[in-house]
């Protein structure tokens, strides 16, 4: 049985917008860009995101992009949007935007948690 090696990818996302970045970061997390890349294996990268309060937002999304979620009782539906979000916490902008690029199977939670932060000073 072979060796998975993990590389350490340190992305600066300063000056980036949200959508573009999240797609390299998820290819990096999935270990699409290895050649012995097989949807089933996770061989992904830890990837850490430097800057992350410099993201950049296009259009309106800031002020008009809404996420929902259902608490799972009847009326339960809860609302927030990008702005509240990245104002309690920039990170989880990014961490939903690149979480819901990735597969939707058991590998999506093991690929997520090499997803790191610098802290913000």
């Amino acid at each position: 049985m072979e060796t998975i090696k993990r590389e350490n990818h340190i992305v600066d996302v300063s000056g980036q917008v949200l959508g573009r970045i999240s797609t390299q970061i998820a290819v990096l997390l999935r270990g699409k860009h290895k050649p012995t890349f097989a949807p089933y294996k996770d061989i992904g990268d830890f990837v850490t995101i430097k800057n992350i309060e410099k993201l950049k937002f296009t259009g309106k999304k800031f002020k008009n992009k809404i996420y929902y979620r259902h608490t799972g009782y009847l009326g339960g539906l809860k609302k927030a949007s990008l702005e509240d979000i990245h104002e309690k916490d920039p990170s989880e902008v990014l961490r939903r935007a690149v979480y819901g690029m990735l597969t939707k199977n058991k590998l999506r939670d093991m690929q997520i948690k090499r997803l790191k932060f610098e802290k913000i000073n």
